[in-house]
């Protein structure tokens, strides 16, 4: 690889790609490549790649075209060694590593932990600005407040000051670290407001009925266990037991996934290597 290449690989920006829709090419093949590219040393050759994707039973055609949007949201490097291939962009690591930590590791706030509030107002000149900061705060299950003012766990504000750096809107926020919230009425009824609990209930409820239709087959239900369940664990901020009703199904949601992954994660493993002559091996 020439220093021209790795000068691009280290500064080729990286977008996550949170519209992909779980179950479609984009996202079966974005988690594809967030799972399995780091231990198998951060490169794929293409030919690999495509036959991956017919195990999950995506076309040669369509996984062709899913790849091409990875390369497009800056995730994958084209990198030739000995055959065409992949390389994942360094500067996705964190993101990814940040990404396994939410999937991977259920984190229920306590009525002790503290709170981040965001503060904006941002002109009418920069509405897109303020457009994508809604979205990406509603991303990383941030509720709302009002519509200047948001609140999301404590341990997410450095994932706000990326965001706002990112979308370079600094300059019109505040955070403030705050205690536990004395709204009007009770916790639950706040949590109600702020935060759309009802569909969030639902997504839990649909992702438990979803998993007795998980393929037989351990990669295949591996991969699309951990693409049905990624959204979740980010647009779920963990709250507090108190401000939660008790039948809550987040706790369940998590369980099932850690049960399940746990079983197949080897199994899959196995088979990623079978399919590349890597050496990998399952964390």
């Amino acid at each position: 690889m020439t220093s021209e290449r790795t000068a691009a690989t280290v500064t080729e920006p990286v977008r996550d790609d949170i519209d992909a829709r779980p179950g479609s090419t984009a996202s079966l093949l974005r988690t594809v490549v967030g799972v399995f590219l780091r231990p198998l040393g951060g490169w794929v050759s293409a030919a690999d790649l495509v036959t991956l994707a017919g195990d999950l039973g995506i076309d040669a055609a369509p996984a062709r075209t899913g790849v091409a949007r990875l390369k497009q949201k800056g995730l994958l490097l084209p990198e030739r060694e000995g055959q065409i291939g992949y390389r994942l962009n360094p500067a996705a690591v964190g993101m990814l590593e940040r990404g396994d930590r939410r999937i991977f590791e259920m984190r229920e706030m306590t009525d002790a932990d503290p709170w981040c509030l965001v503060s904006f107002s941002i002109p009418e000149s920069a509405r897109s600005v303020r457009h994508q900061l809604r979205r990406r705060l509603q991303w990383i299950g941030a509720g709302v407040v009002s519509p200047a003012l948001w609140i999301c766990p404590g341990h997410l504000q450095d994932e706000v000051q990326q965001i706002l750096d990112e979308l370079d809107a600094r300059q019109w926020a505040t955070l403030f670290q705050a205690s536990a919230p004395t709204p009007a009425g009770t916790l639950i009824e706040a949590a109600a407001q702020w935060w759309d609990l009802a569909a969030l209930r639902g997504e839990h409820l649909a992702f438990q009925t979803s998993l007795a239709s998980l393929p037989a087959e351990p990669f295949a239900a591996y991969v699309q266990l951990i693409d049905r369940w990624r959204v979740l664990p980010y647009t779920d901020p963990g709250l507090p037991p108190s401000m939660l009703p008790s039948d809550w199904p987040g706790r369940r949601s998590f369980d099932e996934f850690a049960r399940l992954s746990a079983q197949l994660a080897a199994p899959a493993w196995a088979h990623v290597r079978s399919r590349t002559g890597g050496s990998a091996r399952a964390d």
